[in-house]
């Protein structure tokens, strides 16, 4: 199984390491980090990554199973206007079995023309701006529209990948990496959604990413 994951300056490593963790634990799987050269990336935290294959290493497989992109604060809206990775996408969306994202990874998919006509879910800050590119938004912690499959903010990054090895491979293996990786959330407060979470938090959360320039808009949660 071929899984290519793309990496840009910026993104949020949770995003990634939520179904790159799950993935890894299915046999026989290649698991690309790509991105234009080989050169380490910031990520939206303190920590770096090394891709391990470029786009043009992408280009030469006949196949790819999974094509993935991860969300990033920031970074997410560098790389919707960055046509060296929109023209990848299509590319290699041509060729992939199935095409998802975590957080704000589906507005990049969007930027791509990869979600025109789909359901799909994206940050809860973002939702209205999945609108703008054709996409049908639809609330969920991961939504699955034929070989789209987007995941929510973040932590929604292990139940998506969850979703997909069960649809892939099967309810058991999905069943069976849930287990070994101990995924039985017990969060210590019941504030990780607007439609749980105290109005004046949602409303502090939104205007401390917007001090920052994060370009909220969250109309329709």
């Amino acid at each position: 199984m071929n899984i290519v994951m793309l990496l840009y300056p910026g993104i949020t490593p949770l995003d990634l390491f939520g179904p790159l963790q799950a993935w890894s634990l299915i046999n026989d799987v290649n698991i690309q980090l790509v991105w234009k050269n080989r050169e380490q990336i910031e990520t939206d935290t303190s920590a770096y990554l090394l891709p391990t294959c470029t786009f043009d290493e992408i280009d030469a497989l006949p196949r790819v199973d999974i094509l993935f992109v991860p969300g990033g604060k920031l970074g997410a809206f560098e790389a919707m206007q960055d046509q060296e990775v929109l023209d990848f996408l299509n590319r290699t969306a041509d060729k992939s079995s199935w095409i998802t994202s975590v957080c704000t990874g589906a507005l990049i998919l969007g930027a791509a023309g990869l979600l025109e006509g789909y359901k799909a879910t994206t940050h809860w800050t973002m939702v209205d701006m999945l609108h703008s590119f054709g996409a049908v938004y639809t609330k969920g912690r991961y939504v699955i529209d034929r070989n789209r499959v987007t995941g929510g903010g973040v932590t929604a990054g292990i139940d998506f990948g969850l979703a997909i090895i069960s649809r892939i491979i099967g309810i058991g293996k999905a069943q069976e990496t849930q287990l070994l990786l101990e995924y039985n959330p017990d969060p210590p407060f019941n504030c990780g959604h607007p439609d749980v979470a105290p109005p004046i938090l949602v409303n502090k959360v939104i205007c401390d990413l917007m001090a920052v320039g994060y370009p909220v808009i969250a109309k329709n949660m």
